[in-house]
């Protein structure tokens, strides 16, 4: 029998199995009290979702603002050439047009085709 361990040898194998089992549960414990769980999991992903749709939300503002800026501009910039042709046509209405009259009855005038 003196290949058979003694009772003291017995019993000093399984506390460095005991041991080895503690640590290794100190170990698995702490992993898991590292993992996140379902739960809070899912309402950091809603939390995320929900940030990249308000953000989505105010690109889409912003986006928008900056169309109906660009819109009332070239609006703006129509009415301007608008009223710049309207007022050519104003003054060659007003100044233009009399004196070239003008200068057509002194011609005609002087022609002799006024007697």
């Amino acid at each position: 029998m003196p290949d058979e361990p003694t009772l003291g040898e017995v019993v000093r194998r399984l506390e460095a199995v005991h041991q080895d089992l503690k640590e290794d549960f100190r170990d698995v414990a702490g992993r898991l009290d590292g993992k996140v769980s379902m739960e809070r999991y899912q309402l950091e992903q809603q939390a995320a979702l929900e940030r990249e749709r308000l953000a989505a939300e105010r690109i889409k503002a912003i986006e928008d603002a900056r169309e109906r800026e660009a819109k009332e501009k070239q609006d703006a910039e129509q009415k301007l050439a608008d009223r710049r042709a309207a007022d050519r046509r104003l003054v060659f209405t007003a100044l233009i047009a009399p004196v070239l009259m003008l200068l057509l009855t002194l011609y005609l005038t002087s022609q002799g085709a006024g007697t």
